[in-house]
Parts: C-alpha cells; structure tokens; sequence
C-alpha cells in the first residue's frame, strides 16, 4: 500500500474487456462483432458459436467483471482511494463507445484505463488500444471533450496477480489423490496465438523467438513453480502451454496444444497433471470450454488424473494490485519518487507502449502509446 492515496491527476479509472454474450440470441451477434471485416459467413458462426450454446449462450465473462467491478469498488472505498470505477466492453455491452461517451458526460478528464489482459500481444494489448482510438475517434466526431486515457502497465508479474495462481496450484494439488501428487506435472496454459504475432508482441527490442508474449508467460510460469516447491517441498516438473487455437491450419501458432501435451504426458507414464490457465484473468468461456470440457474429455479418455487451478478473478489480492498500479502511475505522472512492484527476471513493464510494439498487419490508429494521435 502506497503512503499516500492519492490519485491525482487521474479522476477515473476504466474497465476495459472483450464482452460475451449474455443470451442464446446474442451469441451470432456477438461473434460478428469479433470478427467483423474477416467475412465469415453466419452459418460458420453458428457453428463456431456451439460452445456458447453449450452453456445456455451464455459467456461468464461479464458476471466476472461484474465480480471485479464490485471488488475494486470496495478496494478503493476500504482505503479511502475516490475514484470511480467504469466498465467498457470492445464486442457487447457494454461497449466502450457508449462508456466513453457517459465518461465525457460526467466531465472525467484523465482516465487510466485497466485492460483484462495481463501480457503484451496484439490481441491482448494493442488491439484494444486500437479499439480505444476508434471510441475516441467517434466521440471527436459527435464533438465531445475528449478525455486523456493511459493504459494501466502488464501487471502479470505482480504479487497480487501471482499469488492467487500459486495457491491455486497448491489447491489443485492437495485435490490430486495422495499416490499422484508428488509426482504431477504443472501444465501452465495461456492462448495461442499465431507465430508471428508471438515473434512481434512486446517493444521492439523484445521482438523474436516469441517476443514479450513467451518470456513473460515464462517468467510467470517460473515464479508459480518456485513459489509451489518453496511451500510443498516438492519440485513439480512443469511446461507452458496454449490452448484454444483458431486460425488457419497452415499458419503457425504456439504450441504444444494442451490436449497434444496431455498425451504426451500419459504416454511418458506422468501420473497427475495440474493445468494452471495463467493467461487468463478470469474463469471466461476459453478457460470453461478448452480446459474444463474438452482437455479434461481427453484427460478421462487417458485416465489421467487432472485438476485446474483458479484463475485470479475478483480476488481481494488483485483487487489490491490494482489499486497499487493505479497509485504507481499517479505518483509517477505527478512527478512523485516511486518504487514499481514486480516479481521475477523481467522487472516492471513500460507505461507507455513504444512505437513498434505488439504491430498489427495492417496499422491503424492506437490509443493510449507513444503513437496515440490522441496525447
């Protein structure tokens, strides 16, 4: 916790996530919101859309950052921290534009914006700040105040992100049955994502051999294990991989898939296998779907014991790290001395993404970066 509560120059604090659908009728919707401009035809969504309908059509993800919503609000109340909290989606409701457009209403002049992706990648970092810059872009257009927004830093190496992973872990764990616990593996999962995107994601510096995306997913991945071995007495042998792959077959993205490692894993005689989703906030329809049903379908199939850890989600802990980023870029923007949290070999991430970092195929306007047309 910082001396000083004191948020200034900032008067607000936004929410910004992907958006689910919250409805059997939302879910092609919602899907050519994702993928509008890649002309998917809307048969193709329905069936893509299937796993949606598995859970009644509905996506967790908007309960969850209900749940966050409600967690930082009461965070920031506890510590007498006044800044209110708003919530903006880029595919469903509700949509960023319109959150925006209420912000401007109520004079909010400087935002900082918390973005539900803890890595830098094109889809996890610069693509919302491209959607960003297309809310600002209409806001502009219908003649509002626009107000400055700065993107919160990747907080993947906080304590507060990391420790609810590792007890996670060390939960999964006491779960296994006794004879295949001290030797279960630790399956660290993230998304897929293509090769090339992995190789550009991060400043440019970063770029190559997976890019920031890779190293920071590492980094984390190290940390958990370290943290569970220090408290269990147990060295778990563990790996990073991805799950829920959706591009073409013949463009390369990370592997292995975790279904493929799970085979791997039964063939060489591991017992037990902890999947631990640390690329997620939070428990959404990737973490549901690729984990909970088909990864642990292949687990039964194997007879391979496994259990999956708990993603961080509305947790006081995060709730916490939040608020400690929030007061980290106030004092730093103010001109205050201030130490940045951070765990591991990587050290804290830039504030402010640089020119070239996380570039996407064809460029377009990006917020809250050094290449932001709005300072």
């Amino acid at each position: 916790m910082r001396d000083a509560l004191d948020a200034t120059p900032y008067d607000a604090l936004l929410l910004l996530s992907f958006g689910g659908p919250e409805g059997p009728d939302d879910v092609v919707p919602f899907l050519e919101n994702v993928t509008r401009g890649r002309g998917i035809p809307k048969e193709r969504l329905k069936e893509v859309g299937q796993h949606y309908f598995l859970f009644g059509g509905v996506s967790p993800i908007n309960d969850q950052n209900r749940a966050l919503l409600d967690a930082l609000r009461k965070d920031f109340a506890d510590h007498g921290l006044d800044l209110p909290v708003y919530w903006g989606n880029r595919n469903w409701g509700p949509y960023l534009t319109d959150t925006l457009r209420e912000m401007a209403s109520d004079g909010r002049r400087r935002v900082l914006l918390l973005a539900t992706s803890a890595y830098a990648s094109y889809s996890g970092c610069r693509q919302y700040r491209e959607d960003l810059a297309g809310a600002l872009a209409t806001l502009e257009g219908e003649g509002l105040e626009l107000p400055r927004i700065d993107k919160l830093r990747h907080y993947f190496n906080h304590p507060g992100f990391l420790e609810p992973m590792v007890e996670g872990v060390l939960k999964s764990l006491a779960e296994l049955p006794e004879d295949v616990r001290a030797g279960a593996h630790l399956a660290f999962t993230t998304h897929s994502i293509p090769d090339a995107s992995a190789d550009t994601s991060g400043p440019v510096e970063a770029h190559g051999d997976g890019g920031a995306y890779v190293k920071q997913h590492l980094d984390v991945a190290r940390l958990v294990a370290d943290a569970v071995r220090e408290r269990t007495g147990t060295d778990h042998p563990w790996q990073l991989v991805y799950q829920s792959r959706s591009g073409a077959p013949h463009i390369p993205w990370l592997e292995p898939d975790i279904c493929d490692h799970l085979e791997d894993l039964h063939g060489a005689g591991v017992p037990a296998v902890v999947m631990a989703p640390i690329g997620f906030v939070s428990d959404h329809m990737e973490v549901l779907y690729d984990l909970d049903t088909e990864a642990r379908a292949k687990a039964e199939e194997l007879g391979l014991p496994v259990r999956r850890s708990a993603t961080v989600g509305a947790d006081p802990r995060f709730a916490a790290a939040i608020r400690d980023l929030v007061l980290e870029r106030a004092a730093t923007e103010s001109g205050r001395d201030v130490t940045p949290c951070a765990l591991g070999a990587l050290g804290p991430s830039h504030n402010l993404c640089p020119v070239g970092c996380c570039p996407a195929r064809a460029p377009k306007p990006a917020a809250a970066g050094a290449d932001s047309p709005y300072a």
